[in-house]
């Protein structure tokens, strides 16, 4: 927002006790796409500008305090007498402080900052005592009607247990979004009387503000997932299915083919360059770029990496590692953390690498593990090939150089060298370095010049 629309207050209600969750976490420390309900409300009020931002807690408190860590100021509900009484707690932090104030629930992880953004729009151009978020669907779940005015203004909030037939037949509902006016809040809250049960309904401020004469401005949105509440388990897997279908839809419009919309999961951190192809069954989580005409899956999963273009993954796993341009890995290949293969690298069936870097169209055979190693360019790394890094202490380092030939079963146990255009034959054990122009053979191995007979051993094998 900019100087002129006033200041902008937030306060976010996420005191709940969350039993229908059945658990031990609070329920708004409960992730949806991978990051906690609350952090995801935090987030919604960092973006549209919020110069104070309030989290109002309860049960758990402690947990969601730390959560959020300073982004937030934290005041306590205690005891819990309803939402009217929760918005009560931050008046101290906020009364006169903020033009308007904006109210929602941190169980309601899809709202979009756009939205809330354009609530408080409506409010500055309407000059509305309030201004409500609403939503239409087929069925009301329990929420609250929304009565009109006959000039199109908000009337009153009817729960669903206290309305008429007629009433329940209304299909728009109150979202539990608000903006309110900041002069007026703060008294107005001050007013609301008790239900029976002592708890302070934050609803009861549109009977209050309509009473008086007072604008209640309704903005209904044309997405009703924005608005799912999350207070059981089930609910907490439809927020994650259109989580998904929201982050996979867009993708989509940007030029990547998703083969299987609900079988792909896709980090909303993630960037996919154009023609990507993603398969049934991939995840890509957390912040993964993935280049342009690649293509990830099926049954794949890519953690915090970068993918360069033109590759090609097929049930693999990679987390914290880098491919550059046209890298083929799998089935069933595992690249771990730190592992970078350079363009044009081939990785085979059940290999893993670690913590490594494969140069240039270097081919990995199947069942092979490089770990701690630094292997060069157009390097022929056979079957079985095993790189013992870690002698029950301390890693090693193992370093082949371009154009060599490991040969199958061969174990390097490291610190160990094996030199530019340099040999192992297939089951060797090689325990010191192997200068160019060398094979190792044997168990130890032992050092010998390459003959001409090795050199067409070596070409068949290729």
């Amino acid at each position: 927002m900019s100087e002129s629309s006033g200041v902008l207050a937030c306060v976010i209600l996420a005191a709940g006790m969350g039993t229908r969750m059945k658990s031990e976490i609070a329920k708004v420390l409960h992730p949806v796409g991978g990051k906690p309900m609350v952090a995801r409300s935090v987030e919604t009020a960092e973006r549209i500008g919020a110069g104070r931002l309030v989290l109002v807690v309860g049960h758990n408190s402690e947990s969601v305090e730390a959560a959020v860590g300073s982004r937030a100021e934290c005041v306590l509900q205690q005891p819990l007498l309803g939402t009217g009484h929760a918005v009560m707690q931050a008046a101290p932090l906020l009364r006169g402080a903020a033009d308007y104030v904006v109210v929602y629930y941190a169980d309601m992880p899809l709202l979009r900052a756009e939205t809330v953004a354009r609530l408080v729009s409506e409010a500055q151009t309407h000059e509305a005592t309030i201004t409500m978020l609403t939503v239409t669907v087929p069925d009301p779940r329990g929420f609250g009607r929304v009565v009109r005015a006959s000039d199109g203004s908000v009337a009153a909030i009817v729960e669903d247990h206290e309305a008429t037939p007629e009433q329940r037949a209304i299909r728009e509902l109150n979202a539990g979004v608000y903006v309110f006016h900041g002069d007026w809040l703060w008294d107005a809250l001050s007013r609301i009387k008790p239900k029976r049960k002592g708890e302070y309904y934050l609803t009861d401020l549109i009977e209050i503000a309509t009473a008086s004469g007072l604008k209640v401005h309704g903005v209904e949105t044309d997405d009703p997932d924005e608005l799912i509440g999350v207070n059981n388990r089930v609910h907490l897997a439809e927020a994650e299915a259109a989580l998904r279908r929201r982050i996979n839809y867009q993708w989509m419009l940007e030029g990547v083919t998703i083969l299987d919309p609900n079988t792909t999961y896709i980090s909303e951190d993630a960037a996919l360059g154009r023609d990507v192809t993603i398969l049934p069954n991939t995840h890509i989580q957390g912040k993964t770029t993935i280049g342009a005409g690649s293509q990830i899956g099926p049954n794949t999963l890519i953690r915090d990496s970068r993918i360069g273009a033109n590759c090609k993954i097929v049930s693999s796993v990679v987390e914290e590692a880098i491919t550059e341009d046209a890298v083929h890995m799998g089935p069933f290949a595992h690249l771990r953390s730190k592992a970078y293969l350079e363009s044009g690298v081939h990785m085979g069936n059940f290999g893993e690498v670690k913590n490594s870097r494969l140069g240039r169209g270097t081919r990995m055979g199947h069942f092979s593990y490089i770990g701690d190693a630094e292997i060069g360019a157009d390097v022929n790394i056979g079957a079985g090939v095993i790189t013992v890094n870690y002698d029950g202490a301390r890693k090693h380092k193992t370093r082949i150089g371009d154009h060599a030939f490991i040969g199958s079963d061969t174990m390097l146990i490291a610190p160990v060298e094996v030199n530019d255009e340099a040999r192992t034959a297939a089951g060797s054990v090689v325990t010191r370095n192997v200068p160019s122009g060398h094979i190792a053979v044997g168990v130890p191995a032992r050092l010998r010049p390459l003959r001409p007979a090795d050199e067409e051993m070596k070409a068949k094998s290729e």
